[in-house]
């Protein structure tokens, strides 16, 4: 017999995720004492201390955010197989699971999901957001837009370009060199990279960072320099506090999105929408 439940670790993902066991028990429509109980219930069974306060929240332990690692994956398992479920009951899906690389255009994406809302209100989409490096531990989806269509299986097809573009705070020394900037230049400065996302520059200090908006922080802080997409940078670029790089060559790079559908039935409506959204761009 088991030691823990799937609608214990669902609480326990809850708490993580809002930050507390009032707010927990509100979004899951119970009690505070419910959920108190069964995440003490799975800490005893388990003999392991998952969570601990830090100040007003409520934070994974070590061993926690371990566990929790492992359990997400047959979390986002088991919500797609209620939706399967739920289509074959009713024929109405209920859950929609779409993944989307990070560098996919915000805008772009919650234009879409207020679409995709309009059309058909009782399916909920649940979102992950992924980087290229995480590819090993990326969840099945119905739709997925990724930037290496070979790594999963279903119908792909090329979706759009994302521009990256070169760029440095406007007080960074590289905007005080001569133009055009060679990568001799660029060498004697660190670099401020995405996930490890493969720039082609040597650099003699590499930063790494596994978030976007990590990363434009990190280029703001004048810690190093980097190519990040054009659309998170554009008020930066408009307001002057960031600079493109006069570089000889190589100042944008296109890396490709592709649209990958798992299973593109004509009786699935609401996947046909959302593809079809992603296609024409919301």
């Amino acid at each position: 017999m088991h030691k823990s439940t799937l609608e214990q670790w669902q609480l326990l993902e809850k708490v993580v995720e809002l930050g507390s066991f009032a707010s927990a028990a509100e979004a899951t429509c119970r009690s505070q004492s419910s959920v108190s109980y069964n995440l003490a219930q799975l800490q005893e069974r388990l003999g392991v201390s998952l969570l601990q306060p830090q100040g007003r929240r409520t934070v994974l332990t070590p061993a926690g955010e371990q566990l929790l690692a492992r359990v997400r994956p047959l979390l986002k398992a088991f919500y797609y197989v209620e939706a399967q479920a739920a289509v074959l009951k009713t024929g109405v899906r209920t859950r929609l699971a779409l993944v989307v690389d990070a560098i996919f255009p915000r805008d772009r994406l919650f234009t879409i999901l207020r679409q995709f809302q309009q059309q058909h209100p009782h399916t909920q989409i649940n979102l992950t957001e992924v980087l290229e490096s995480d590819s090993a531990e990326r969840p099945e989806a119905d739709v997925m837009v990724l930037t290496r269509r070979q790594d999963v299986t279903g119908r792909g097809e090329w979706l759009m370009n994302i521009d990256f573009v070169a760029v440095a705070h406007c007080d960074h020394p590289l905007h005080r060199q001569a133009a055009p900037l060679s990568e001799e230049s660029l060498a004697s400065y660190p670099l401020v990279r995405i996930a490890e996302r493969d720039t082609g520059v040597k650099a003699a200090e590499c930063w790494t960072f596994s978030t976007i908006d990590a990363a434009l922080e990190a280029i703001m802080a004048q810690v190093g320099y980097g190519w990040l997409p054009s659309d998170r940078v554009a008020a930066h670029l408009a307001s002057g506090a960031l600079k493109i790089l006069p570089m000889t060559h190589g100042v944008r790079r296109a890396t490709p999105l592709h649209l990958i559908v798992k299973d593109l039935s004509s009786e699935d409506r609401p996947i046909q929408t959302l593809a079809g959204l992603l296609r024409q761009g919301g």
